[in-house]
């Protein structure tokens, strides 16, 4: 492993290792049509970097008869057969893990989604991306910090020794939370200024040197 800083990288999932974002959306409408309901940009937004769960929930909540778990399911099974065999990774994604990876550099996906759609994606950079913390896996979700405490411990790195991406308000609150620095990309929704927190204007401007430029939380 390498000495320097960032000692280790966690991930967020959709909207800043992979571009399933748009998946998600049309399963949300087709499961939702499922149950004579509508899905809208509103609820997008209202559900943007929250669980996999709250969508379902809303879709109970508005008087479809199946359970939560059941109608998240689906709503998965969507989203791994829209993506297909082939990740659909971000610009400039695949170069920094293939960096991370020829540094010796670990790294976690750490996501409120679900650990099957989570594990395709590990699947396309497996010298890397070795562990997955979804929402199965904590007791308390982003914005909580414990899925990123959680990521740090399993790749066996201090908090303040990692550096976090993100793409929504409350990922980023997570990993602050947890006493890392987070790179923020850009997302559907803005995510305000705030301590620890370094904006890029796109993902390829996410490179080894960039994240090698950064210091830890004080």
């Amino acid at each position: 492993m390498a000495m320097t800083y960032p000692r280790a990288v966690l991930f967020d999932h959709d909207g800043t290792l992979v571009n399933t974002e748009p998946q998600w959306a049309v399963a949300k409408r087709k499961v939702a049509q499922s149950y004579h309901q509508t899905w809208s940009v509103e609820d997008d937004h209202a559900t943007l970097g929250g669980t996999v769960q709250d969508a379902a929930r809303r879709i109970v909540e508005r008087g479809a008869p199946d359970s939560v778990d059941e109608i998240t399911r689906r709503l998965a099974e969507h989203v791994i057969e829209a993506t297909g065999h082939e990740v659909p990774f971000l610009p400039g994604v695949q170069s920094l893990l293939r960096e991370l990876a020829d540094a010796g550099i670990p790294a976690a996906i750490v996501t409120n989604a679900l650990t099957s759609v989570a594990r395709t994606t590990a699947a396309g950079a497996p010298d890397v991306l070795t562990h997955i913390v979804s929402h199965d896996d904590v007791t308390h979700p982003k914005p909580d910090p414990e899925p990123y405490l959680t990521g740090a411990r399993l790749l066996d790195v201090a908090p303040r020794d990692c550096v976090a991406v993100e793409d929504s308000e409350p990922g980023v609150r997570s990993a602050v939370a947890a006493g890392m620095t987070v790179v923020v990309v850009p997302g559907d929704k803005p995510v305000p200024e705030g301590p620890h927190r370094v904006f890029v204007a796109a993902h390829e401007d996410v490179t080894l040197d960039f994240l090698r430029s950064l210091s830890p939380p004080e």
